[in-house]
């Protein structure tokens, strides 16, 4: 069962993310099949900056709304940036890194969600 902070931090980083312009933003619940989160939230960028970009705008968010992550990866390399949030965790990938990891497939017993189904 998802929780209603997880619904609310999710919003909060999606709506981060488009505020950069970010592509492809995929919600998937994975309540059901994993106790590591309720949301993975996948998106990707065109570049190095852009990725950084994204990522440092999700986290700004996210803290104004009073949540910190736990641990956030590879914002220096920024192939793959991935912000844990213990509810959520939210991968920012450069759109190489994205085909080659390709999460949307190792994780498709997951639920996808649209960001409206958030509003619920």
């Amino acid at each position: 069962m998802v929780l209603k902070n997880s619904k609310e931090m999710a919003k909060i980083a999606i709506n981060a993310l488009e505020d950069k312009k970010a592509n492809d933003i995929k919600i998937l619940d994975i309540s059901d099949v994993s106790v590591l989160a309720d949301y993975f939230i996948i998106a990707s960028g065109s570049n190095r900056n852009q990725v950084q970009a994204m990522a440092d705008e999700v986290q700004e968010m996210l803290y104004k709304a009073g949540y910190e992550s736990k641990q956030v990866e590879g914002y220096q390399t920024a192939n793959w940036i991935l912000m844990d949030y213990q509810d959520i965790i939210i991968h920012v990938f450069d759109e190489e890194n994205r085909l080659f990891y390709d999460l949307e497939r190792i994780w498709r017993d997951g639920n996808l969600v649209e960001k409206e189904d958030l509003e619920a």
